[in-house]
């Protein structure tokens, strides 16, 4: 169950990422900057700031919708909705497998 999970969530690749590492897509991970790309919040920009693999949704900072009774709520985002247009390789596994697709 946990690998078909994990097989849904997923993110494209700018064009540049795509050239520099050979891969078409990754998992987006917090920290991670992406760019929305369908939906209502179209063209955003912003670091994603949680991620829920189960669900196959991020939050994005700046994406947020206004309450009834005052303040925001992030909006969850479709991993599938958005272009990853930066990578954190604070990860020493995550470094090493971009740097194994290449």
């Amino acid at each position: 169950m946990s690998e078909e999970i994990e097989l849904k969530f997923g993110a494209s690749l700018s064009a540049e990422l795509k050239k520099k590492y050979g891969k078409r897509s990754l998992k987006p991970r917090v920290g991670d900057s992406v760019r929305i790309v369908r939906g209502e919040f179209k063209d955003v920009e912003g670091k994603v700031t949680r991620v829920d693999p189960k669900l196959g949704i991020l939050n994005v900072e700046g994406v947020t919708r206004e309450k009834i009774k005052a303040g925001t709520s992030p909006v969850p985002i479709d991993s599938s909705k958005v272009i990853v247009t930066d990578v954190v390789l604070d990860d020493k596994k995550r470094k090493q497998k971009l740097e194994a697709a290449r």
